[in-house]
Formats: C-alpha cells, sequence, structure tokens
C-alpha cells in the first residue's frame, strides 16, 4: 500500500514539474527571441552536463525540454531577425510564437539634436544676411546722389504750394531765382510800341458767362487776390462804362476798362468788338500799361525761362495760361493761371 501512494506521489510530483516547466518555457520564450541573432549556432552550442544518476528519471524528463530550448529560440530569433531587415518589422504585430500579441507605442521619428542645432543657425544666419543686405541698400539710397529728375521732383516738392497755400520758404528763395532785370529791361523795350491782334483760328475766344466765378478763387488768400474772389462778370452799355471808369480801351479786338491796377473786359460796350482770350482781370501796376503789351511781355520772359513755347502774341490764350500756371507752381504761387500782381513782382516787372 504504501509503495502505490509513493508512486502516486511521484507521479503527480512529475506532472506538476512537467506543466510548470511548460509554462516558464512559454514566459521565458519571448524574451530570448527579442534579443539579437548574437547567440551561438546550433552546432556551437555547448553540450548540457550529464546527470547525476541520482537525479530521478522523472527529474531528467522535466529538464529534457529546457535542453531543447536553446536550438528552438536561436531558430525563432534568426528568422525573425531576417524578416525584419527583409520588410522593416513593425512592432505592433503580434508575435507567432507568442499566444499573446505584444502591444507597444507608435514609433515617433525625431531629428537628432546635432542637426536641429545646425538648423537653427542655418536660419539665424540666412536673417542676419536678409539684415546686413536691408542696411546695405539703404546706405546705398542715402548716399546715391539724386539725378537729375529727383532734383526736379525735390524742387517741385519744395516749391508747389500745399492746399492752394504759398510757400514762404519758397517766396524767400525766389527772390534769388528772379528772370535778370536787363533782360527784363530790353524785353521791355522791345515791346514798347506792341499791339496784339485777335487769332480767333489760333485762339478761340471766351464767351459771356453772367454769374461766372474763377474757379478756385475762393482758396487765395491774401488781399491780393481779392479782386479774383469777387469777381463776376457784367454786361452794361458804352455810356455807364464811361460814368463809371476813366479809362475805357480796344485792345486786341475786345473793349476794357481799367479800375486800380487791373484791365477787365468790358463786356457790352461794344458788341461788334468782343473778342477776349479769357474773362479775368489782368494786373498790369499803377502805371496802367495796355494789357497786351504787358502780356507779351511776360509772355517773352516765361519763354526765355522755358515755361513758354508759344508765340509772343499779346494774348491770354491757353498756352500762355498754361505757362503762368507751371511758373506760379514752382514758385510757391497761387496757381490762378494769370498775371496777377504776386506773379508780376516776382517776375521783375511790377
Amino acid at each position: 500500500m504504501k509503495k502505490v501512494i509513493t508512486i502516486v506521489i511521484s507521479c503527480s510530483l512529475a506532472l506538476a514539474a512537467s506543466v510548470i516547466a511548460q509554462q516558464d518555457e512559454q514566459q521565458q520564450k519571448p524574451r530570448k527571441e527579442k534579443q539579437p541573432a548574437k547567440s551561438q549556432p546550433a552546432s556551437e552550442a555547448k553540450p548540457a552536463p550529464k546527470l547525476q544518476q541520482s537525479v530521478p528519471r522523472q527529474h531528467a524528463e522535466t529538464k529534457a525540454p529546457e535542453r531543447e530550448k536553446a536550438p528552438q529560440s536561436n531558430e525563432s530569433t534568426s528568422r525573425q531577425h531576417a524578416e525584419t531587415k527583409g520588410s522593416g518589422y513593425e512592432k505592433g504585430q503580434t508575435d507567432e510564437s507568442t499566444s499573446k500579441p505584444h502591444v507597444t507605442k507608435p514609433h515617433v521619428t525625431k531629428a537628432p539634436e546635432k542637426e536641429r542645432g545646425n538648423a537653427n543657425v542655418g536660419r539665424e544666419q540666412t536673417e542676419q544676411r536678409k539684415k546686413e543686405r536691408g542696411a546695405t541698400n539703404e546706405s546705398e539710397t542715402a548716399n546715391k546722389p539724386p539725378g537729375p529728375a529727383g532734383e526736379r521732383e525735390q524742387s517741385s516738392a519744395a516749391t508747389a504750394p500745399q492746399a492752394n497755400k504759398p510757400n514762404a520758404q519758397a517766396n524767400k528763395l525766389n527772390a534769388q531765382k528772379r528772370p535778370d532785370a536787363q533782360a527784363v529791361q530790353r524785353i521791355k523795350t522791345q515791346h514798347a510800341s506792341f499791339r496784339a491782334q485777335p487769332k480767333p483760328d489760333k485762339v478761340p475766344p471766351v464767351t459771356f458767362n453772367q454769374g461766372r466765378r474763377i474757379s478756385g478763387s475762393q482758396q487765395w488768400q491774401g488781399p491780393q487776390y481779392q479782386v479774383f474772389r469777387s469777381y463776376n462778370p457784367e454786361w452794361h452799355d458804352r455810356n455807364w462804362y464811361h460814368s463809371h471808369f476813366n479809362r475805357v480801351e480796344l485792345i486786341g479786338g475786345g473793349y476794357y476798362y481799367w479800375n486800380n491796377g487791373y484791365w477787365f473786359p468790358a463786356w457790352g460796350y461794344d458788341p461788334s468788338a468782343q473778342y477776349y482770350a479769357y474773362d479775368a482781370p489782368i494786373y498790369v501796376g499803377s502805371r496802367a500799361e495796355p494789357p497786351d503789351r504787358v502780356i507779351a511781355n511776360v509772355q517773352a520772359t516765361l519763354q526765355e525761362m522755358g515755361y513758354y513755347q508759344g508765340e509772343v502774341d499779346g494774348l491770354l490764350g491757353p498756352l500762355t495760361r498754361q505757362a503762368l500756371t507751371a511758373y506760379q507752381a514752382d514758385h510757391g504761387l497761387y496757381a490762378t493761371a494769370v498775371i496777377d500782381e504776386p506773379t508780376l513782382s516776382a517776375l521783375g516787372m511790377s
């Protein structure tokens, strides 16, 4: 009876040892397969030491699977290593040799710190080069002398009126840029007996427009521009003009009356002689020179200065008004497009 019990107990212990060995083998096999294939081949594996004869037979059978573990582990590891090199092993796949899949975190590729440092240094160098080029361009622009066009733009910007307001500094500088006094005197001598002739084919006449106001005159400030701000064409007969003004003369195909330094068109004085190139007051000064003579002097002076390209005809036509506007703008005066007191004074003819 005791022998039977001993045999049963031995068999039970052997079965338990075998089950425990199999569990240990399953747990240790994945760990060994993850190791690099550096283990010795099966042919070079050291032989297992001989078991002592005192070990029971059942214990030898339990150790047998462990001796078979090394070749099997080497074979599976080699196969797994080959698959990893060939097709790119993904860590998220399930291992065939294990019963449970081995789940890992997704692999995120990061640039080496050395490469990131080089990229930052390169970006800083690029920005530094841009700043240096910008500073070089600014210095070249600042040191570059302005050409003729640039000088003309600077001169126009410095002398042109802002919001129809004369530039006081330009007027001060203009005193040194007046036409030569001898040239002005020569021009006046040449036109001492000048008489304008009507040229309706070249200079079309204007028509009477009652209630007309000179455009922009309300912005011209100062007493010397009051006459332009208040001018309003009127139609009267011959008797009315003689009763109000001392001088009424036929000049360049139309009648003008003189009043306080200005010549005005005498609309209605003689309906058969009403040729006026421009309907506005013309300043001539206290000597009451004929307006056509003053216009001819201004035309000749502007012609020598390069502003007027037309004929000296004594008529205040479009070309003459355009030249007056350019001269007035360049010399800080209101662009009246007519001969006014400040313009005649700037030309040295007042």
